[in-house]
């Protein structure tokens, strides 16, 4: 007999409305009914869905959740149509700054399953908690539409209030956490499509998957956008049911963002202490550290971020990383990627056009150059 465990099926790192730093700003929503998709990475025997409240400012009143199986669009089979509980309740309050895990829903479901998660929200939310660059649109109607097609929705780039869904999965299930900036996000892939660093990887992985926690714009050593990654690691990773590897991509916003307000790069020492860092706590908790090298951006449109003194310390991160011994193992994605007559800059045919961000080929590349054998996914 196979025994099963809770893992993680779908995760979305999420962070606060209320930072000064936004890349994209958030919303409420107020007597209005919210759909939203949500990717499995992996599969199971039933599933929970976990809904955060953790930067609201109020309660957050939930009158009723539904979760199907999204058929295409925001249309869903209305024969995996199933009201979500909490505790028994299918109406629940949320208080500030808390999570809440609901009952488990006894839907088988397989890796590459949409789910359509959809929300009541009965009362003013407020600024909601959220994920601001997921590569997915959302969809909304007024009032309560927990029974409608969602046809003429309003749609919206962005994810709200949802962290993750775990699956009951055979046990010692391999999960991979990327934990990172947007390059595990997807910023610069194609919206709706799935193409983000993590899902082309899963589709080369038979043993296990590797779940989503990038937040475009994250910081290694600052906070915002988001918890810096040393503050969040714990939240983001060793509280993931099942993790067993953690992949790091961290550095670029900690070299760029100071430019935009006239302040000096992150110090190549620093951040080489914080990976260590971070690769030492993993360890501690029986994760195996992947690191991964810091993609290049050389000529990025966004003003301020491309600096001689942050390409100089880019560079020497990541000869530290390609030869460093913190790590289990090293996946060179700046080699990856790069323009052989320029190393500093995404290769044209890989670029999303911001010269900052991969395109969906860019997102390919990166993850073949994933050695299976190596990392031992």
């Amino acid at each position: 007999m196979t025994t099963t465990a809770w893992v993680a099926g779908f995760r979305s790192a999420v962070l606060s409305p209320h930072e000064a730093l936004q890349i994209k700003p958030s919303r409420g929503f107020n007597d209005q009914t919210l759909r939203q998709i949500l990717h499995l990475d992996g599969g199971g025997e039933a599933l929970r869905v976990i809904l955060s409240n953790e930067y609201g400012k109020e309660p957050l009143v939930i009158a009723a959740a539904r979760l199907a199986v999204r058929t295409s669009g925001s249309a869903v089979d209305p024969a995996t149509d199933t009201a979500l509980r909490f505790g028994g309740a299918t109406e629940v309050v949320i208080p500030v700054g808390e999570r809440l895990q609901s009952d488990p829903v006894a839907l088988a479901v397989s890796a590459g399953t949409d789910l359509a998660l959809t929300l009541r929200l009965p009362e003013d939310t407020g600024l909601a908690t959220y994920s601001h660059t997921p590569s997915q649109n959302a969809y909304v109607l007024p009032g309560d539409a927990l029974s409608a097609d969602f046809t003429g929705a309003e749609e919206i780039d962005g994810r709200y209030y949802v962290v993750g869904v775990d699956v009951l999965a055979p046990e010692n299930t391999a999960i991979a956490v990327a934990f990172g900036d947007s390059w595990f996000e997807g910023v610069g892939t194609s919206t709706g499509t799935n193409q983000r660093f993590p899902n082309q990887l899963n589709r080369r992985l038979d043993r296990g998957w590797v779940v989503n926690q990038g937040i475009g714009g994250n910081r290694l050593l600052t906070d915002e956008v988001g918890l810096r990654g040393l503050a969040r690691f714990e939240r983001d990773v060793l509280q993931v049911p099942g993790v067993t590897h953690v992949l790091f991509h961290f550095g670029l916003n900690d070299v760029g963002l100071p430019g935009m307000v006239g302040e000096p790069p992150a110090r190549a020492e620093d951040l080489i202490a914080g990976f260590t860092e971070l690769a030492d706590r993993a360890r501690s908790a029986g994760l195996a550290a992947i690191g991964m090298t810091m993609g290049p951006y050389a000529g990025t449109v966004y003003p301020g971020i491309d600096t001689p003194e942050g390409r100089a310390v880019r560079r020497e991160v990541n000869a530290w990383i390609r030869t460093s011994t913190v790590f289990e193992a090293v996946v060179d994605i700046a080699a990856a990627v790069q323009d052989p007559d320029a190393p500093d800059a995404i290769r044209a045919d890989l670029d999303s056009g911001d010269h900052l961000h991969l395109n969906d080929a860019g997102a390919h590349a990166m993850a073949a150059a994933v050695d299976l054998a190596h990392v031992r996914l």
